[in-house]
C-alpha cells in the first residue's frame, strides 16, 4: 500500500523562514504596526518656573506651564496626536476635600489653556480623580472612619470634569474607579452643552505596585494614608475587568483604558475581543522605570526593548498607548 502523500504544509515544502530572510519581506507580512499616531504623551506639570527631575523616572521632568507650548509643538512635529496632562499640585493647596480640583485657575487648567493656545489641533486629555488634590492622597473623599465615599466623590468629579472642559480639555479621563462616575459625568457634560467631549474611562484600573514612580512625580506618594484596594481592582481578577468595562460603556464612555499595561496584556486582549470599542493601555511609570534603570545599567538595549514593549500593547489589541516613552519612540519610528 503506497504511503499517503506528504502534507503541503510539511517541511521542506514549507519553510517559514523564507518570509523572515529579508527586511522587505518582514515588513510586507508584519501583522502589527506601531506608529507615532498610536501614542499619547503623559506630561506631569510643575507649579513653578523650573523643570523638575523625577528621581524615580530617569529622563522624566515635571514641565512648567511656560514650557508646554514648545512641548506641544514638538509632539505635533513628531506625529503624536494627544497629550495627557497631570498636575503636581503644591502641598499647601492639598486639602481633605480636594477643593483645588474645582478651581478654574488651577495648575491643570492653566496647563490646558497653554497647550490649546499654542497647538489647537492637538488633543488634550485630563485625569479626573482627586488624588493630586487631597491631603490624604486618595482618589476620592474620605469619611470619618477612613472609608472612601463613593457617591459624594462622584458629585465632586462631575464638577471637576466641567472645570477641565471649560479650560479646553478634549478628553475627560476618570481614573478614580468610583462606581457610577462615567454615567454621572456624561450627564453633567450633556447638561452643560459639552456634547462632543470624549470620555476615556480608566475602566480596568488595578491596585498595582507599578504606580510608585508616578506618585512621586505628582507629589502624592508620601501623602497616601492606607491603600487603594477598596476601589481599584484586585490584580487576581479577570472577569471583573470585563464587567467594569461593560458598565462604563453602557454609561457613555467613548474609549476604555486598561492600567497598568505590560502585566495586564491578557486583559487588554479580552477587552478588545469582547467589546470592540477603542481600547487604550497605560504603559505606567513603573514599567518605564524598569526599562530605564536596566538600560542605564547596561543590561539591555533601551530603544529595542522600548519599541518591543510598545509593540506588545498593539499586538494585544490596544488602539493607543499612553507612554512616557512617546517622544523617544516617535523619533525612533520616524527615523
Amino acid at each position: 500500500m503506497p504511503s499517503p502523500p506528504r502534507s503541503p504544509a510539511a517541511f521542506p515544502a514549507t519553510r517559514p523562514r523564507r518570509l523572515r530572510a529579508q527586511a522587505w519581506a518582514r515588513a510586507l507580512v508584519a501583522e502589527t504596526t506601531l506608529r507615532p499616531a498610536d501614542l499619547v504623551w503623559p506630561v506631569v506639570v510643575a507649579s513653578g518656573e523650573a523643570f523638575e527631575p523625577v528621581a524615580a523616572m530617569p529622563g522624566i521632568e515635571r514641565v512648567p506651564v511656560r514650557a508646554l507650548p514648545a512641548l506641544a509643538e514638538e509632539a505635533a512635529r513628531l506625529g503624536i496626536p494627544a497629550l495627557a496632562l497631570f498636575p503636581n499640585t503644591p502641598r499647601e493647596l492639598r486639602t481633605p476635600g480636594g477643593e483645588e480640583a474645582l478651581n478654574p485657575d488651577a495648575l491643570i487648567c492653566r496647563a490646558v489653556r497653554a497647550v490649546k493656545a499654542a497647538v489647537p489641533e492637538i488633543g488634550v486629555m485630563c485625569d479626573v480623580a482627586l488624588d493630586p488634590y487631597t491631603s490624604h492622597g486618595h482618589d476620592g473623599l474620605m469619611g470619618p472612619d477612613g472609608t472612601i465615599l463613593n457617591d459624594e466623590t462622584v458629585e465632586v468629579l462631575c464638577a471637576q470634569a466641567l472645570v477641565q472642559v471649560e479650560a479646553g480639555c478634549d478628553v475627560i479621563a476618570p481614573s478614580d474607579m468610583m462606581d457610577g462616575r462615567v454615567g454621572a459625568i456624561r450627564a453633567a457634560l450633556e447638561a452643560a452643552g459639552h456634547t462632543q467631549t470624549l470620555i476615556l474611562s480608566y475602566a480596568a484600573k488595578y491596585a498595582s505596585g507599578f504606580y510608585g514612580p508616578y506618585r512621586e512625580a505628582v507629589g502624592s506618594g508620601g501623602l497616601l494614608k492606607g491603600d487603594k484596594r477598596t476601589y481599584q481592582m484586585d490584580p487576581a481578577n479577570r472577569a471583573e475587568a470585563l464587567r467594569e468595562v461593560a458598565l462604563d460603556i453602557a454609561e457613555g464612555a467613548d474609549m476604555v483604558m486598561v492600567k497598568p499595561g505590560l502585566p495586564y496584556l491578557d486583559i487588554i486582549r479580552e477587552v478588545k475581543d469582547a467589546f470592540g470599542v477603542p481600547t487604550l493601555a497605560f504603559n505606567v511609570s513603573g514599567e518605564y522605570a524598569m526599562i530605564e534603570f536596566a538600560a542605564r545599567a547596561g543590561a539591555l538595549d533601551r530603544e529595542r526593548v522600548m519599541l518591543e514593549s510598545l509593540m506588545a500593547f498593539r499586538r494585544a489589541g490596544a488602539d493607543a498607548i499612553l507612554t512616557y516613552f512617546a517622544p523617544d519612540a516617535a523619533r525612533a519610528l520616524k527615523g
